[in-house]
């Protein structure tokens, strides 16, 4: 369950990294130290790098 709330709070960091600028949603964290676990870390990660494109072969492709 950890892996699957770390997911969905890197899917959604940048937007509430934007929100906290703001200061519009302190209500609730980019990141939720309360499940700070290996799993949740992961999912974490995980969901970041899903969102943003993961960088895979198109980053190493010659031009």
């Amino acid at each position: 369950m950890d892996f699957l709330w770390g997911l969905w709070n890197g899917a959604t960091s940048l937007g509430l990294l934007v929100l906290h600028v703001f200061n519009v949603w302190e209500r609730f964290p980019v990141y939720n130290v309360a499940r700070d676990g290996g799993w949740y870390q992961f999912g974490f990660i995980f969901g970041i790098l899903c969102m943003g494109g993961g960088g895979g072969r198109a980053s190493g492709r010659k031009r």
